[in-house]
């Protein structure tokens, strides 16, 4: 069956990518850490200033998310 074959070759593909790279040594690993985090850090930051940007140019749209946001907050249970 040539599907079967196809969908075995698939699974094994996908199987081979799946598999985390072992680190072979931990100050690697560690390093590999801390720069991931350096670029979330730096992504949340843009992302923010982005976020405020867009509550200058829009103020309309801004007031109406912080008055839906005070509504869910007045409306939720502890």
């Amino acid at each position: 069956m040539p599907d079967g074959e196809q969908l075995n070759q698939r699974q094994a593909g996908r199987d081979a990518r799946d598999l985390p790279d072992a680190p072979d040594d931990v100050p690697d690993a560690q390093e590999s850490d801390m720069a991931r985090r350096r670029r979330r850090a730096q992504f949340l930051r843009e992302l923010n200033e982005a976020k405020q940007l867009r509550d200058r140019v829009q103020p309309r749209r801004a007031r109406a998310a912080r008055m839906r946001q005070q509504m869910r907050m007045r409306t939720f249970r502890w």
